[in-house]
């Protein structure tokens, strides 16, 4: 993975086999995000959900940090119409969102430092793998912001309900092993190591079944909202009993192969 990059730009996306990878690239400003890297981020998802060809996603960081969050100065530039703010908050909320909903499973590479907004982009992610140096926190106290609804369900469903008050509450920074302390983190390893161990994660991923994984993950997001659509859900799992994908998982079981999804 690039540790530097010869000028800084908007998100950056790369396809190799069945993964792609999303590398935010404004290194000297710690890959603080601009107003135009939210409209990149959402086009570089729709790209990717529209590829039946990826199978997961992982979101990195350009150098030290994985990002230091929203840029405060285009605070004002983030609302979207009176109407669509009404459902959806802001544009930064609207990508983050996106990214939750992504149907491939999504894996945050934390090469470092992430704070403010990046802290729910990174928790929106299926999994989190982050380097032992990794640090966060989240300062909307200091800074006499409310966060938006969303992100504030992300943290109480994800981290639970006495975790998201200290982070939001004090706004006080943790380490890496408190990050994996309280399930923020899904692994915790050295730099040398975390290539090694998205990969593992990603190929995993990458070999499991795509409409299976899509639907349960759709369910269990759903599950932690407390808006299952059942209706759906029982749908999914009826047409996966006589789709091609179970056939062929039993049969690459029976004749102890991987299967070939």
């Amino acid at each position: 993975m690039p540790n530097s990059a010869a000028a800084a730009s908007s998100p950056v996306l790369d396809i190799s086999g069945a993964r792609a990878t999303i590398r935010l690239n404004r290194p000297k400003h710690l890959n603080r995000l601009q107003s135009e890297d939210l409209g990149e981020l959402v086009k570089l998802f729709d790209r990717i959900e529209a590829d039946p060809g990826i199978r997961v996603l992982v979101l990195t960081g350009t150098g030290r940090a994985f990002s230091a969050g929203y840029d405060l100065n285009s605070v004002a530039d983030r609302a979207v119409s009176a109407q669509e703010e009404q459902s959806a908050g802001s544009a930064f909320e609207v990508v983050v969102n996106r990214l939750e909903d992504l149907g491939v499973p999504t894996i945050c590479r934390l090469n470092g430092g992430v704070y403010g907004g990046s802290t729910d982009l990174a928790l929106a992610c299926d999994f989190r793998i982050g380097v032992d140096t990794a640090e966060m926190f989240m300062p909307a106290a200091r800074l006499g912001l409310h966060y938006y609804k969303s992100g504030i369900e992300r943290y109480v469903t994800r981290l639970g309900v006495d975790n998201a008050k200290k982070l939001f509450l004090t706004a006080e920074k943790i380490s890496a092993p408190e990050m994996l302390r309280i399930g923020y983190l899904t692994a915790m390893v050295p730099m040398e190591m975390l290539d090694e161990e998205v990969g593992k994660l990603a190929d995993i991923l990458a070999g499991n079944a795509p409409v299976a994984m899509r639907g349960m993950k759709r369910a269990i997001n759903e599950f932690a909202r407390g808006k299952l659509d059942e209706a759906a859900a029982n749908q999914r799992h009826r047409e996966s009993m006589r789709g091609n994908e179970i056939k062929e998982g039993i049969k690459a079981f029976a004749e102890k192969r991987a299967p070939k999804f």
